[in-house]
């Protein structure tokens, strides 16, 4: 007889941390799904929890999905079965640190930091997405590490699958990124080592996305003069494999300085190796936790638009390494990355927790 998982998040079921959780529990788990078709974070939190204060459904164990703080705080007051929470994103990271919007030691920061450490305590088992973000919660949240798991993105390999590159791919050399702008990101840096590079007629950049520094990165591109890079807007999710296979090389970062910056490795590397790309990501800890410099990625200073612009006149001028890195990224995917790899490690981070019921 399976056991039953009760899944709940404040991020949309779509979102594609939750999606990768959501069919991964598939797999070895019968699940439920409580997560609301609302059109916000709060909504969905408090839909979700009155669903399920009313109709108390059956369930050994439940996941609290990004976002899930107070979905774990609340499961906790209202039922005894084990919790997995997914610790994502750190509320207190993204509000105090990461965006700065608020002093770490103001209200809304206190309430922050609050959220992240409860919904630790009340879990049997966390979930992060790299070892060195657990690191971060160990050390920030007092989080004991026998309760932490590392559990990586992956991403939807129904979309991201390698294409017939020479259908598809555009003249000339195509560096391929997209965000949300946000100082996480380092969008600037690319911006900057396009720059560098406009000497270099055949290379060119697309950049897609929006979000808070669109403007200030747009008027750089205006105020240098760059032919050389197009900002394409926000592109549907299910297109974004049509501009990863044209490109002849992507961008996964982070390239910002941002502590969060050197513990995550962006949902966008997965899906760039997922396809085969050559794929430049920023050099920091929780990119070595998967990948090699030369082998499977080539990894560049953060915060250096000049080892940017390095790099990508490197591989644009050495056809045998774009292979052999693309090769390499694909690998590591293949052996680490896929969807049932995933499931099997969350399968025993759930029978852990059923353990300590």
């Amino acid at each position: 007889m399976r056991h039953s998982v009760l899944f709940i998040s404040g991020r949309e079921t779509e979102y594609i941390r939750n999606r990768v959780l959501i069919a991964a529990l598939g797999s070895h788990f019968d699940v439920s799904i409580l997560t609301p078709n609302a059109r916000s974070i709060l909504g969905r939190t408090v839909i979700g929890l009155s669903r399920f204060a009313s109709s108390r459904p059956s369930h050994d164990v439940c996941l609290a999905g990004f976002y899930g703080q107070p979905i774990a705080i609340g499961l906790s007051a209202l039922q005894h079965q084990p919790i997995v929470f997914d610790a994502y994103v750190s509320t207190f990271d993204t509000l105090c640190q990461d965006r700065q919007w608020f002093a770490p030691r103001s209200p809304v920061g206190l309430l922050s930091r609050w959220l992240d450490r409860r919904s630790c305590e009340v879990a049997a088992q966390v979930l992060t997405d790299t070892e060195a973000q657990s690191r971060y919660f160990a050390a920030e949240f007092a989080v004991p590490s026998s309760k932490l798991t590392a559990l990586y993105v992956g991403c939807d390999e129904s979309l991201f699958f390698p294409r017939d590159e020479a259908a598809l791919a555009s003249p000339g050399f195509e560096v391929f990124y997209y965000g949300a702008f946000l100082p996480l990101h380092g969008t600037e840096i690319i911006v900057q080592a396009a720059h560098l590079l406009r000497d270099r007629p055949k290379i060119h950049f697309t950049i897609g996305g929006h979000g808070p520094g669109y403007v200030a990165v747009r008027d750089m591109i205006e105020s240098l003069h760059l032919t050389n890079v197009e900002l394409v807007g926000w592109i549907p999710f299910e297109q974004l494999p049509e501009y990863t296979a044209r490109a002849s090389v992507c961008l996964g970062g982070h390239f910002s300085k941002v502590p969060k910056a050197a513990r995550v490795i962006s949902t966008k590397t997965f899906q760039f190796v997922a396809m085969q790309k050559p794929t430049v990501v920023g050099d920091n800890p929780a990119t070595r936790e998967l990948f090699t410099h030369g082998r499977d990625v080539y990894a560049v200073a953060m915060g250096d638009p000049e080892a940017l612009a390095d790099a990508i006149g490197t591989l644009a001028g050495d056809a045998e390494l774009c292979h052999r890195i693309a090769a390499g990224g694909h690998t590591v995917f293949q052996q680490r990355l896929t969807t049932p790899r995933i499931a099997d490690q969350l399968a025993s981070v759930i029978v852990e927790a059923l353990s300590s019921r």
